[in-house]
């Protein structure tokens, strides 16, 4: 029995958000911030391109979906910049 791909998804977005919450509870405290940024933007941008491609079908327009990833990737990437820039001294 397969299971449609709108269940897998449902799945794989429990276990990011179960990630998410291990990454978090476990803090600064054994990561460096920007690294700790960084992996928790990496699973957001993980879990809207799921999003994005399961429950709203973008996987049926791919140059749509990958319009989008661009654009949430640059975000991730401006935010993480904001998060790293007021650590960084020049």
């Amino acid at each position: 029995m397969t299971l449609p791909s709108v269940t897998l998804a449902w799945i794989a977005l429990l276990g990011l958000s179960a990630a998410t919450v291990l990454v978090t509870t476990g803090g600064t405290g054994h990561f460096s911030p920007a690294l700790f940024g960084g992996l928790l933007l990496l699973l957001a941008f993980i879990k809207a391109r799921i999003i994005l491609s399961r429950y709203l079908g973008l996987w049926q327009a791919p140059a749509w979906l990958s319009g989008f990833s661009w654009v949430i990737g640059f975000f991730c990437l401006l935010l993480l910049v904001l998060y790293v820039a007021p650590g960084l001294s020049l």
